[in-house]
This record gives C-alpha cells, sequence and structure tokens, in this order.
C-alpha cells in the first residue's frame, strides 16, 4: 500500500492524461488563482498555459479570455455553477465549475471545464427549424380537416384570429374583396364559440329590396302593411335569438336601416314594422364588406357612429392572388369535388395548371370554383388542356405552361413543380429570404429549406 505522499504525487499523474482531452481544464486556488490549465485551453480560449496560471480569474475576465468567469462564479455563490458562453471567437461553450471541499464544507480549489458546443446549438437549432415546420403541417392539416383549405401563412393567420376572437361576443367586421370566404370566416368565429349550438343567420344585405328589408331583419307585426301576413311575422334578428347573425354586404344597407342597426346594437333590443312593442334581443352581430367603409363614411353614404360600433374588431381576408400557395390546394379541392358530383374522372393537364397559378384570380375563391365546374361540364376529354381554358386567362396570363411537361396531373409532381415556379419567381424578385418569406407568408426558415430542397440559388438570409 502507497504512502500519503505517494497519494499526493498521484495526483499530479493526472495532468497529463487532462492535456490529452479536447475539453478545456482549469484549476484555481480558493482566492481566484489559476494554479494550471490543460493544452486544449490553448484551442478554446486562444490563450497558453504559461499566460494563466499566476493569474486572478477576474484579471483573466477583464482581458477577455472569460466573459464571465465560471470559477469566480462559483467562489460567490459556494456551488457548482453551469454556464453558456462563447469565446473570442463567438463559438459558444458550455462551462461548469465545480467546488473542490475540505472537512469542513471551505472551498480549497475549483475545477472548471469548458466544451464546444457550437455544431450542437446548431444542430439544436436545425432540430427546432425541423420541429416548427411540423408543427405548421400539423396546424394546416387541422384547418384541412375542418373544411379549411388554407396553406399559406396569411390564410392560417386569419382563421386562428377567428377562432381567438369567437371566445369573445365582440362585434367583428370582416373586410376583402368579392369571392375570398368572408361569409367562411364567420362561420369560424361562430362554430368555435360558446353560441354555436345556437342559430347562424345570413343576411345579404344587397339582396333584398330596400322596401323589405327592415321588415326582413326585424318581423312586423300583423296587418302592418298590405300583403303581409295577417298573423306577422318574426325578423331575422329574432331568428337568430341567443346565435349569430351575419350581415354580409353591410355597406348596401340603406341610411334609414343604418339608424335602426345601431340601436339594436346600443339597446339590444327591437321594434317590429308597425309594432310598438321592443323585443329583447340576445345575438351576435359579425358583418362583412367588400367596399371601404371609411371611404363611405367621408362620402357621407355611411354613418360614422354604426361604422365604429360594427368595426370593433376588424379582420381582413387577402385575395388569393397574394396568397399563391393556396391555388394549388384549391385547384385540388375543386376538381375532387366537382368530379364526385357530376360522377366524371377529369384531370388537368400540367400546361393548363401552370396558367391557372399564374392568373390573377380577381374574382378569388369563388371565381376559382366556378371556372373548375365549368371545365368539368364542358370538356369532353378526361384531360383538360390549356388550350380548354377561357381565353380571358390565357390573355391576362400570357402564358401557356411550356415549363411543364404535357400529361394528367400528378397531384406529387404538380405541387413540387408548381412550388418550385412560384419559388423561383420569388427569388429573381426579391432577392433575400426574408423579402420572400414575407411576400409568400410563410417563416424565412421555410423558404430557406424550400430552396435547398428545389436546388435554388441560395441567397442573403439578411
Amino acid at each position: 500500500m502507497k504512502n500519503s505522499s505517494s497519494n499526493k504525487f498521484s495526483q499530479w499523474e493526472l495532468f497529463p492524461i487532462l492535456d490529452s482531452i479536447s475539453d478545456a481544464v482549469f484549476i484555481d486556488d480558493s482566492s481566484g488563482y489559476a494554479l494550471w490549465c490543460n493544452k486544449a485551453c490553448m484551442d478554446l480560449y486562444k490563450v497558453a498555459p504559461k499566460d494563466v496560471v499566476g493569474v486572478h480569474v477576474l484579471d483573466l475576465e477583464k482581458n477577455g479570455v472569460f466573459s464571465p468567469s465560471v470559477a469566480n462564479l462559483v467562489l460567490e455563490q459556494k456551488k457548482e455553477v453551469t454556464i453558456i458562453h462563447e469565446n473570442k471567437e463567438g463559438k459558444k461553450l458550455l462551462s461548469t465549475g465545480t467546488p473542490i471541499k475540505d472537512d469542513n464544507g471551505n472551498i480549497t480549489k475549483v475545477i472548471t471545464t469548458s466544451r464546444d458546443i457550437t455544431e450542437l446549438s446548431t444542430l439544436q437549432n436545425k432540430l427546432q427549424t425541423v420541429q416548427g415546420t411540423l408543427e405548421e403541417m400539423k396546424s394546416f392539416e387541422k384547418l384541412q380537416n375542418q373544411g379549411i383549405i388554407a396553406s399559406s401563412h396569411s390564410m392560417f393567420n386569419v382563421v386562428q384570429l377567428a377562432k381567438r376572437l369567437s371566445a369573445v361576443d365582440s362585434t367583428v367586421l370582416i373586410t376583402g374583396e368579392s369571392g375570398v370566404g368572408k361569409g367562411l370566416i364567420a362561420e369560424i368565429l361562430h362554430k368555435n364559440g360558446n353560441r354555436k349550438n345556437s342559430p347562424f343567420v345570413t343576411v345579404n344585405c344587397g339582396a333584398i329590396p330596400e322596401n323589405l328589408i327592415e321588415s326582413e331583419l326585424f318581423g312586423y307585426e300583423s296587418g302592418a302593411f298590405t300583403g303581409s301576413r295577417s298573423e306577422g311575422k318574426k325578423g331575422l334578428f329574432e331568428a337568430a335569438q341567443g346565435g349569430t347573425i351575419f350581415l354580409d354586404e353591410i355597406s348596401e344597407l340603406p341610411l334609414n336601416l343604418q339608424v335602426k342597426l345601431l340601436q339594436v346594437i346600443q339597446e339590444r333590443e327591437i321594434t317590429k314594422v308597425g309594432g310598438v312593442k321592443k323585443i329583447p334581443v340576445d345575438v351576435r352581430i359579425i358583418s362583412a364588406t367588400n367596399k371601404d367603409l371609411h371611404e363611405l363614411v367621408t362620402e357621407n353614404r355611411f354613418r360614422e357612429d354604426l361604422y365604429y360600433r360594427l368595426n370593433v374588431v376588424p379582420i381582413n381576408v387577402p385575395p388569393l392572388r397574394e396568397r399563391p400557395e393556396d391555388i394549388l390546394p384549391l385547384i385540388n379541392k375543386y376538381l375532387e369535388e366537382y368530379n364526385k358530383k357530376l360522377n366524371e374522372h377529369k384531370q388537368i393537364d400540367q400546361n393548363a395548371l401552370a396558367v391557372l397559378l399564374k392568373y390573377d384570380w380577381p374574382g378569388n375563391i369563388r371565381e376559382l370554383q366556378n371556372i373548375i365546374e365549368r371545365l368539368i361540364l364542358t370538356c369532353r376529354e378526361d384531360i383538360i388542356t390549356a388550350d380548354e381554358l377561357p381565353g380571358f386567362i390565357k390573355e391576362t396570363t400570357n402564358e401557356s405552361g411550356e415549363e411543364f411537361s404535357s400529361g394528367p396531373m400528378s397531384l406529387g409532381n404538380s405541387l413540387a413543380k408548381a412550388e418550385k415556379k412560384i419559388l423561383s419567381d420569388a427569388l429573381n424578385k426579391y432577392k433575400s429570404t426574408r423579402a420572400i418569406a414575407k411576400a409568400l407568408g410563410i417563416s424565412q426558415p421555410t423558404v430557406v429549406r424550400k430552396l435547398h430542397k428545389y436546388g435554388l440559388a441560395v441567397i442573403d438570409t439578411k
């Protein structure tokens, strides 16, 4: 058995071993002066052992060797400390300082180890990007399971906002061009809220004759006017009791009815045409318009006080041309839907698909839906070619889709080719991944990933 002096000597035999490892190792005394460090300190901290020994850790910290000194943190806190910090070259380091104590609990030495985790950190960031992409895919899948076709971030954000607002009874004004799906957003507000089991009543304010709209909204009493029912009639506000009334095309509401609607919002009660009795109504009011109500206010065509009552929480639904990622999924949805409805098996030639993807769709989703139905009805062959597309679409796009090979549409290949075409066009136009992400309504990491996927040039991401 070795004596005590041999035991003390054996610990120094560890130094050659510590010199052979890639982790940096520092040994400091209880006062904070460096006693020893291994060769790896040169690689991680760019400091030679001879320049460390005998120097106080705070002086090393002041000279920028450490930022901060883990050993000093251990001496201050009297316990083991682990931090992540950077060296002079910006590499990420994981450093752990461990106190060595005597039998009385006093610190005699501090041993600090540092490891380069830059690559691990990079991998972790990549993993987070992948996880974020998976979460995006799950979120979009949930939307599609609810009948909502949305692959763009802009539309996804609209739907998420609608779901958040469904939990409250605030009046919502939905704006957007004709055919963008404002009615769908109104249904989301209703179906995800506390009123989902109560009526959802839609009123198209522009489709009801002006002389009838008041009686339609508020109902009428017996004998209120010539031709009225003898027993009177409930109005749409009463029909929506406990639920939601959706006033579409609210800009078409006559000025005299705007006054009465304002009273309903303020007082939560209606009076039937020809009646005097006030009837309490418990309804959530959602309105929609494809016009600029604020501009109509300045033109004295819409009441300012009603505008502010309706516009408590606005939701703007972007047009289809601003969310091109949604075009292809919508085409496939309506292609499948009308094939089934009309007992057909039509497919779209990839050249025709390229033209449809280039078109601006001024009528938005409603126009796209009608075009797909028309093509299935009018095309005699099972393959719909670019020649059979409406002339105004071909003229507007000035495209024939030469980039795509002819043949029936394969969903996977067509999605990939269309996505590559959109990204390529955006790449030529915007020059940076952040600008592309903003224009397409997707995240910047998603843009980078897809550029790599399709072999497109990787550009400056700043």
